[in-house]
Formats: C-alpha cells, structure tokens, sequence
C-alpha cells in the first residue's frame, strides 16, 4: 500500500493560547492526534481504531495566534494490530512541530484485532520513517 499523506488546518485563535501568548500544548495534543487518527481511519473502520502512545510530541518553534497550522499526517508502519502514524505541523512549509502515534486497531469489546494493512514504504524519506516507526515499536 502506498503511503497517502492526510492534511487538515486550523486557525489559532485566541482561545488556543496558553498564559505565554502562543499556542497551547494540550491543543496541539488534540490536533495532532486527530490528524494522525484521520489517517489511520482511512485505512479501516474508524470505531476500530484507538490511541494508544504519543511518540515525543516535539515543537520546534512556538506557534502564533493568527498562523494558519497544516497538519500533515501518513501512516508509517503497520504492525499486526498497530498503526502507527508521523504527524508533522507547518506553516508556510516552516516544521513547527513533529512526531508519532500508535493507534491499535480493536474490535467493539477493545480487544486488539488484526487489520491486514501492510505499507511499503518507497522514497527514502517513507523508508526513513518506517525506520524510526519501527524502532519506537521496538521500545518499552
């Protein structure tokens, strides 16, 4: 399966902000899981599919109210269960911010179900990611 890559804006607005005037992180935390969820949902059922770790939600600058966030959002690894999805937010092809989720895909009592998704990865930046997806798997 190729790898697509999802993309959803928002607008920070006044009531995104924290007491430092920028971007609140528990905001961010919303966005970013959603955006990742949206890609892991459409490769299945989206009431299959739950969060299970956010991989090192990193900013790399501080966000403005006014700026215009797009969240782009693939599904890098498949495990047998897992998805686990590379979240990254720009502005105006600026990285703002980055990182993984791993969502498991259950079945209605929440107990893990297998998906069947595979992804093979192509262009070197896909391959890179599957590679660190991988190796955060791999972590306890």
């Amino acid at each position: 399966m190729n790898v697509e890559v999802n993309s959803t804006y928002h607008l920070v607005k006044q009531e995104d902000l924290n007491h430092h005037g920028t971007l609140y992180a528990g905001r961010t935390a919303e966005w970013f899981v959603e955006s990742g969820f949206i890609a892991a949902a459409k490769l299945t059922h989206p009431e299959n599919i739950v969060c299970l770790k956010i991989h090192g939600m990193r900013f790399n600058k501080p966000v403005q109210r006014g700026e215009i966030l797009c969240l782009e959002s693939q599904i890098v690894y498949a495990g047998r269960t897992s998805l686990i999805a590379f979240v990254r937010a720009k502005n105006n092809n600026d990285s703002l911010l980055e990182g993984f989720i791993t969502f498991v895909h259950v079945d209605l009592d929440g107990k893990p179900l297998p998906h069947h998704i595979s992804i093979q990865p192509v262009t070197e930046e896909e391959k890179f990611l599957y590679q660190k997806a991988q190796a955060l798997r791999n972590e306890k």
